[in-house]
């Protein structure tokens, strides 16, 4: 064995040890998620009586609190984990995906008659940013070959366009492709480009079979926790459940993050904010929007028996039974096949596809 042999093999080695250090640190990551929610010791009431409205016996509950048992990650995980993120970081830049996608996107390609820099382009590509409800997106490709997103500091030989062939509003129809070739046409005449349109009969299959993939695979899950007893007072539980990690939108939901910008699940009180008090509690996972790695269910499950118990209620069903462990027990399970098949879809939950697709 010569002595590249042996010094590839050892780079090779190091690679692997660091991808499976990096994988550990987000399954810890993603089942910290609820419990750091749920970490920090409050001594708001999240359930009382309004004594202006003549009720006398007060209602209190214990706050949210961490439970005994979290254990932080030791110096030399929290060292393998830092080596591992930067081990993996040029390779995660090298890889970010474009806005341009034809797994998804029907691209039309633009040839430039000369060179073209971007501070030309941006304003006008900007002008073509929607046919309909669909996304248009553009990308340029430099003279060294090299494809990118159009920014003004750029200077590029060819352009391709893409319009998002589906979404879970439908797919692209004729009426918005036409107008994406006559708005392309007329910006290839500003740029002295011709575009390269794709058959409409041809894309229209195309938008048609994506959505029936979003089709199929649009499926989210609920649990909910109902009171056992009399109903919980809004204005203190959203002051307790927002401090405990969940980010309130206005129109009432709460998100619990999933510590990456995303979303792990939302939180509904099923009433209007105007309401005083709510009986019930519903969280609901968007499960293609979810990586699997993070365990959504799982996590939207255990934040449930968390509330459940602080709060004195039950986790049921939609048909207000109790959910039992085996119905969870199932569901997982069809949760991971769900995975399963948009795996091999090449669509992967919780990836920028996924993401577009389900927005």
């Amino acid at each position: 064995m010569t002595d590249l042999q042996t010094s590839l093999i050892a780079i090779g080695s190091a690679i692997v040890v660091g991808v499976i250090v990096y994988n550990k640190w987000q399954e810890y990551k993603a089942r910290k998620t609820v419990e750091r929610a749920f970490a920090t010791p409050t001594d708001d009431v999240l359930m009382q009586s309004d004594v202006s409205h003549g009720q006398s016996n007060a209602r209190v509950e214990p706050s949210l609190h961490a439970r005994a048992g979290d254990i932080p990650l030791s110096t030399s995980e929290t060292a393998a984990a830092n080596v591992a993120d930067s081990m993996l970081a040029a390779g995660v830049e090298a890889l970010r995906e474009l806005p341009v996608d034809p797994l998804i996107d029907c691209v039309i390609p633009l040839s430039l008659e000369t060179p073209v820099h971007g501070e030309r382009l941006v304003p006008i590509l900007q002008t073509l940013r929607h046919v309909g409800s669909k996304p248009v997106h553009f990308i340029g490709q430099s003279s060294d070959g090299h494809w990118e997103s159009v920014v003004h500091r750029g200077a590029y030989v060819a352009l391709q366009a893409g319009v998002q062939l589906a979404s879970r509003s439908g797919a692209l129809n004729e009426l918005e492709y036409s107008e994406l070739v006559m708005r392309l046409r007329q910006i290839a005449d500003e740029i002295n480009a011709e575009p390269d349109v794709p058959d409409m009969t041809h894309v229209m299959a195309q938008a048609r079979a994506l959505h029936h993939f979003v089709h199929e695979y649009d499926a989210k899950l609920s649990v909910n926790i109902q009171s056992n007893g009399a109903p919980w007072a809004i204005n203190t539980l959203l002051a307790a459940l927002e401090r405990q990690g969940f980010d309130i939108r206005p129109d009432g939901y709460l998100m619990m993050p999933d510590g990456d910008g995303g979303i792990l699940f939302t939180l509904s009180t099923n009433v209007t904010p105007a309401a005083e008090s709510t009986s019930r509690l519903t969280l609901l996972l968007d499960v293609p929007s979810v990586a699997p790695l993070r365990d959504g269910f799982g996590a939207m499950v255990a934040c449930a028996r968390v509330l459940a118990t602080r709060l004195d209620g039950t986790v049921v069903d939609d048909t207000n039974q109790p959910l039992t462990e085996h119905a969870i027990a199932e569901i997982a399970q069809q949760v991971n096949a769900f995975y399963s098949g948009m795996e091999a879809s090449d669509i992967p939950a919780g990836a920028s596809r996924a993401l577009r697709l389900f927005n």
